[in-house]
């Protein structure tokens, strides 16, 4: 069942209608409990850890009687995650329904589908010119979530020295990729 088998890169909704996609799942080093490691898709895009039993578990109906989904977090086909609505949070701390797009149907034109479009793109490349497009838009709290996704360090500092410092990182790193199997 895939509900009980969460896969990196899979999407799911939870259950107050919200969308998240599968990091990985990890074992608990002391315990060996198993981790689904999750991301948000909206705000400011925060990673979670919850315990597999949670993450497959049903709907508590006597807390949210209201709710008609049947598991706390419901696999969502990538074909239907084009219609399926999420939620965002807006600056204004308000919230917004939206339908979510499939990142090559169009431009990324906010700041957040830039960075999401960075974490998708496939070669370092298409992250380079991804980074470029950012130049406008970019905050300190972008270019720690990238080089985290890099497995870089971007010491502190003015913004313009780590967007510098970010940019030749990536560019090192375009002169060893290569499109061998690893």
């Amino acid at each position: 069942m895939p509900q009980g088998n969460p896969k990196s890169g899979e999407l799911y909704l939870h259950f107050k209608n919200k969308m998240y996609q599968i990091v990985t799942v990890a074992e608990h080093s002391e315990t060996g409990e198993e981790l689904v490691i999750y991301q948000a898709l909206y705000g400011q895009f925060r990673t979670y850890a919850r315990p597999l039993k949670m993450f497959t578990s049903l709907v508590d109906k006597e807390k949210y009687p209201e709710v008609e989904q049947k598991y706390r977090f419901k696999l969502v086909e990538q074909q239907d995650a084009e219609k399926s609505p999420a939620v965002i949070e807006r600056s204004d701390g308000q919230q917004e329904k939206v339908l979510q797009v499939e990142q090559n149907a169009k431009e990324p034109k906010t700041p957040e589908e830039k960075m999401m479009a960075f974490f998708d793109a496939d070669t370092i490349e298409a992250k380079y010119k991804i980074l470029l497009d950012m130049s406008d838009c970019i905050t300190d709290h972008m270019i720690n979530n990238m080089a985290v996704v890099l497995d870089l360090v971007i010491e502190d500092g003015p913004i313009e020295k780590r967007f510098d410092e970010l940019k030749n990182c990536l560019r090192t790193m375009q002169r060893y990729e290569t499109t061998r199997l690893r």
